[in-house]
């Protein structure tokens, strides 16, 4: 599953760890009104990096957290989804809107593999100082560029270059209107 191949999601391991997640989901979400520090302990508790001063608000969701890294400084809003079959690392810096959904779990084209009941993963990577609005929706296998700029209730299924402006469905390169 970590390396981006073919995988059954009711493995009794896999189920394990999901079920070890959801029970620190309701801990974590449970903490909404804790102080940040407690918090902070609980995100270090389960998540593969903790940057220093990264916050994420709850409510939050995510499939195992352990494939989760989140560099300082950065910023999550409420009710963000991270579907973290492999590794989603977000940079230093980075503002995230409330209700966004980064998806790192795919499925097969093929139809026969899709009934066989296999999925797979492609990591996603969101650089430094990224800003997300509110509601967008990166797809599996996407990398967004340092500095860039997502639309809120974009959903973005390609790679961003570093300080590139997109929006829309699908996300695409916004022109910047020249000043004066």
């Amino acid at each position: 599953m970590l390396a981006g191949e073919l995988y059954r999601p009711g493995d009794p391991e896999i189920q394990a760890d999901i079920a070890a997640n959801k029970a620190w989901m309701v801990r974590y979400n449970a903490a909404s009104a804790a102080p940040p520090a407690e918090r902070r302990a609980l995100l270090l508790e389960h998540f593969a990096h903790v940057g220093a001063h990264a916050v994420i608000r709850p409510p939050f969701f995510c499939d195992y957290g352990f494939n989760i890294s989140i560099g300082d400084g950065a910023f999550m809003n409420f009710n963000c989804v991270i579907l973290d079959v492999c590794s989603v690392t977000i940079g230093d810096g980075t503002q995230i809107g409330p209700a966004v959904q980064i998806y790192a779990a795919d499925h097969p084209r093929d139809p026969e593999p899709r009934r066989e009941g296999l999925e797979f993963g492609r990591p996603v990577v969101i650089g430094r100082n990224v800003w997300i609005g509110g509601g967008a929706i990166i797809v599996p296998g996407v990398t967004v560029g340092d500095d860039a700029v997502i639309g809120a209730g974009s959903v973005v299924t390609r790679d961003v270059l570093p300080g590139a402006t997109v929006a829309g469905n699908p996300a695409r390169p916004i022109r910047k209107r020249s000043e004066g």
